[in-house]
């Protein structure tokens, strides 16, 4: 098991780590859309889907991976009313063949983010 940071993306706000690489996967943390240099919390659901998505791929990219990798990703919105929103920048993210995912709404999110996002790369090539 080997864990992952960057400072390209905002340290964990908590107990845990910005991703760990264990049995050929990679597991990024759930990434709220946070600028990592300034701590700035973007709520705007299109501006915090990419911020989210950079961040993401600022920790793959520290382990040599890309958004490609990808094989699951999960979404969380504090409103489901932004799912077209976060579906018309994710669109922009990623391509086909396109990671599993799931969004699902929740009450709230850690500092009243709009969302979150997390996802499983596989660092295995082939």
């Amino acid at each position: 098991m080997k864990t992952i940071t960057t400072p390209d993306a905002p340290a964990a706000i908590g107990p845990y780590s910005q991703a760990i690489r264990a049995n050929g996967l990679v597991f990024v943390s759930g990434q709220l859309p946070l600028d990592p240099k300034t701590g700035v919390l973007e709520n705007d659901a299109r501006k915090a889907t990419a911020k989210s998505l950079d961040n993401i791929k600022a920790i793959l990219a520290a382990e040599g991976l890309s958004l490609a990798d990808a094989v699951k990703v999960t979404i969380y919105l504090a409103d489901i009313m932004d799912f077209s929103a976060v579906n018309e920048i994710y669109a922009q993210y990623f391509s086909e063949p396109y990671p599993a995912r799931v969004c699902i709404e929740v009450s709230a999110l850690p500092k009243s983010a709009c969302l979150e996002i997390d996802c499983i790369a596989s660092a295995e090539r082939g």
